[in-house]
Order: structure tokens, then C-alpha cells, then sequence
């Protein structure tokens, strides 16, 4: 009977002093999520209170409030309440962690739900409907023209024409763009020098069309286009001539043209001697002596010559080891192979008419292909490589231990993601959420600031 008597009277008063206190977490049904638990006392702060109590469900303007969420397919979809989506008072949790069930009520099937649609029609879940990746399904093609064996550059491979061989990491080329680490393979003399074409101008025009997210990029997600002087430099040298250490600029055809006439120009003023050149005569006939010969060109004519053969190795060799070259014809070279029966003053007459940079007619250049990097291939989802950095690339871009063209698309397939992100407690999070965003925050409403430090407990005054 005590028992029956105080049990009833302290749960009165516990509930009489949470009152006087103005403390409403006595009515809750559950603790507010992480971002929400500042405000777990003010339950006015979401709830509308009417005639004396709380409303069941807080009201969609409290939300707006705090945080304009833009609408999501406003044309399309009947507007809905946040609390159908985001459901408080479970605990500390994520609350832009919906339900694949709220997803699915759409997309479960699109053409009832907004009438026509581009995409698959029938999603309920990451298992169940859901397509495979765009980029990776039958008959994908890398647009890319830069020439890259990539089975080749996995296994044990000489890093310079007499260098040592090296095996080679994925992170040797590939890496997002906040890390700061040094590169193995980069070449301080290409590092910091400026070229004239941009970075943008190599990589394909992306239509983003996955929704702004809400926090800022970290330059984690996804990793920077390679560029030739952090990850190539070091072991594809570009070199021309025997006589200069450096190699050319890698940059447009005429900002080499015009690197390479120049350093012969100040060669050829250092060393006025070579102008004169003696080369053994071809014997014929034996027995029949025959004197060297040899032939004096102008500087002019010596610094045409050696720019045409120069650039003759550079164009259909060097830089077509990895670049498309147009297949313009180049002027050519076999006047600058002289023999002691044509080196007469009718060929010089002609390599100075037309080879010389001060020539009327511009000597010919050919067109290097632009490299059509695609720096994003699935726009219509986030990703993040910070996140999966404990496993190795290999463990999903197991293809690029096989690749050998170009053309391959190396990204993995849905079955390699499903291998982790699947339902159950073992595996990691696989909810519509993960992948892709609800509302597009590059729409979002500034609001004005409702609540006042230290304790929140003013009612919002």
C-alpha cells in the first residue's frame, strides 16, 4: 500500500520540479540528434505550442527558421514536411540520415511520383534497383587522348633511359589535391614554371548535376587531374640535343619552337667554331681516296638546321610517346642530313629561305591534341577518397593492373562498392544518403539568428 501511495507522489513531484525548472525533457519521447542537442531544453524551439500544449510534430517553419533547406525537385515533388525525413528525438545521431524508405517513396517509381525521367525508374535501395555506375557500364570509353599503359607503369619499370628500375605506387601520379607531400618523380625545373595553357583548358567541360552539399569541399574527394612536371617530369625526359642538358618546356608547340631556337641561338654565338663542319665522305668506290668533306654555314642557316632536326625528334617521337600530333606535314629534315655530293650552296639557299625563324613564310607546327582529362565521372553522386584511404587503390581499381589502353575506364563497378556498403551492423553505411544530397544548398536562404549565449534559455528572446 506505501509503496502504492509514494510511488505515484515522487513522480508527481519529480515531474512538479522539472516544471518549475523549465525543463521539458520530462515530456520527451527521446534525446535530440548531435546538432539539436543545444536546444534539447527549449522544446518551444521546434514545437508550436497551441492552447496549453505542444504540437506532435514540429512545425516546418520552426525548421526554416534556423536553416532554409532549399526544395528538392520543387517542380515535381509535393512539398513535404522536414520531420517526414528528418526524424528527431532518437538519440545522438546523424539526422541527415534518412530513411531509404522516405527515398523510395519517389523514386521507388519516378514516372508516377514527376512524370518523365532520364534515369532508372524503379530505385528502392543501393541492393535493390539500383543501376549500375553510368561510367562503367558496357561500352564506357575513356574520351582521354593522353597515351598511358597502365599495366606497364604497375609492375617494376627503368625510371630513365639509364636509370634504375623502380616500382611505382598509384600515389606516385595520383593524389587529391590537398596533399602536400612531396613527389618522387617530380622535376623542380617544371614545377614552378608557369605554362601557357591552363589546367582547365585540358580537362572536360562536367556537368554537375548532383545537388551543392551543405559543408565546403576539403579537396579530399577526388583526386587532381596528373600533371607532367609532379608525376612524369622525373622519368619521360625532353630532351633534343646532345649539346643542352635541359629539356624543352612542356607547353604549347610555339612556346617550344621558341625554346629550342633560342638555346641553339646562344650555342651557336658561344661556339662560332661549329659553323664549319667536316664529316667523312662516303666511300663508293675502294681504294680510291676520297677527301672529308665539308661545308661553312651563317649562323642563321646552322641554327635552322639543327631546330628542324631538333623538333623532327620532339614531335614524332618524344612528345608522341603520350600526346596525339596531328599528322600536318613537318618541313623536311633531310636537308640538314647533308652528304659531301649535296651540300652545296642550293640546299644552304634553301633551309635559309625556308627553316630560318626569320623567315617570311612561319615554319609549320603541329597540333597536339588536347588532353580531355574528365576530372569527375559521376556527377550525379559525392564521393570521398579521404574516407576510404585506409584500403589500397588497387583494392578497386583492380583494373588498372590490366589496362593497357587508353580508352579503359579503371573507376570500379557497383559490386565492388557492395562488397562494403551494405545493410547490417558488419558492413559500412549504405543508405541513399551516403551517395547522394537532398537539398541543394547552392540555394540556400541566409536566416536571421534566433538564439542567445550562454544558457539558450531565453524562449529565442
Amino acid at each position: 500500500m506505501w509503496v502504492s501511495v509514494l510511488l505515484p507522489a515522487l513522480v508527481l513531484g519529480w515531474i512538479t520540479w522539472h516544471g518549475f525548472a523549465r525543463d521539458s525533457r520530462v515530456y520527451s519521447s527521446g534525446r535530440l540528434s548531435g546538432a539539436h542537442a543545444v536546444i534539447e531544453k527549449e522544446c518551444a524551439a521546434c514545437h508550436v505550442e497551441k492552447a496549453g500544449v505542444f504540437a506532435a510534430k514540429a512545425e516546418k517553419s520552426a525548421c526554416l527558421a534556423c536553416h532554409d533547406g532549399p526544395a528538392h525537385h520543387a517542380s515535381r515533388v509535393a512539398e513535404l514536411e522536414c520531420a517526414a525525413c528528418h526524424v528527431e528525438h532518437r538519440g545522438r545521431v546523424n539526422l541527415s540520415a534518412a530513411r531509404n524508405q522516405t527515398c523510395a517513396e519517389c523514386h521507388s517509381d519516378l514516372r508516377a511520383a514527376g512524370g518523365t525521367s532520364n534515369f532508372v525508374n524503379n530505385v528502392r535501395s543501393f541492393e535493390d534497383g539500383h543501376p549500375e555506375f553510368l561510367a562503367v557500364r558496357e561500352g564506357a570509353r575513356d574520351p582521354g587522348t593522353i597515351k598511358l599503359n597502365h599495366a606497364l607503369h604497375m609492375k617494376p619499370i627503368r625510371s630513365k633511359p639509364n636509370g634504375p628500375e623502380v616500382q611505382l605506387v598509384c600515389g606516385d601520379c595520383h593524389r587529391t589535391a590537398a596533399v602536400k607531400a612531396a613527389w618522387p618523380y617530380a622535376d623542380a625545373k617544371y614545377v614552378g614554371v608557369a605554362t601557357t595553357y591552363s589546367e582547365k583548358e585540358e580537362l572536360l567541360a562536367v556537368k554537375v548535376e548532383t545537388m551543392a552539399e551543405r559543408r565546403p569541399k576539403t579537396e579530399r574527394e577526388l583526386m587532381a587531374p596528373v600533371r607532367f612536371a609532379t608525376a612524369c617530369a622525373s622519368c619521360h625526359l625532353l630532351a633534343f640535343d646532345k649539346r643542352f642538358e635541359d629539356g624543352v618546356p612542356h607547353d604549347k608547340p610555339e612556346v617550344v619552337h621558341a625554346f629550342v631556337v633560342k638555346k641553339f641561338t646562344e650555342y651557336i654565338a658561344a661556339h662560332p667554331g661549329e659553323l664549319r663542319e667536316v664529316r667523312d665522305p662516303d666511300r663508293t668506290l675502294t681504294g680510291r681516296p676520297l677527301t672529308p668533306g665539308t661545308r661553312a654555314l651563317t649562323a642563321q642557316e646552322w641554327i635552322g638546321e639543327k631546330a628542324l632536326v631538333a623538333e623532327e625528334l620532339l614531335w614524332h617521337k618524344t612528345c608522341a610517346q603520350c600526346h596525339t600530333i596531328s599528322t600536318s606535314p613537318l618541313y623536311d629534315t633531310m636537308i640538314a642530313r647533308w652528304s659531301a655530293a649535296s651540300a652545296d650552296a642550293g640546299v644552304r639557299a634553301t633551309i635559309a629561305k625556308t627553316t630560318l625563324p626569320a623567315a617570311s613564310a612561319p615554319i609549320p607546327l603541329p597540333s597536339v591534341a588536347g588532353s580531355k582529362t574528365t576530372s569527375r565521372w559521376m556527377p550525379h553522386a559525392k564521393f570521398d577518397h579521404d574516407a576510404h584511404r585506409g584500403f589500397t587503390c588497387e583494392s578497386c581499381h583492380v583494373k588498372a593492373l590490366t589496362s593497357k589502353e587508353t580508352s579503359d575506364v579503371l573507376l570500379p563497378g557497383i559490386a565492388t562498392c557492395k562488397t562494403c556498403h551494405a545493410p547490417g551492423p558488419e558492413h559500412a553505411e549504405s543508405r541513399c544518403f551516403e551517395c547522394h544530397t537532398y537539398h541543394d544548398w547552392a540555394k540556400r536562404k541566409e536566416v536571421a539568428p534566433k538564439f542567445t549565449l550562454p544558457a539558450l534559455r531565453t524562449g529565442g528572446k
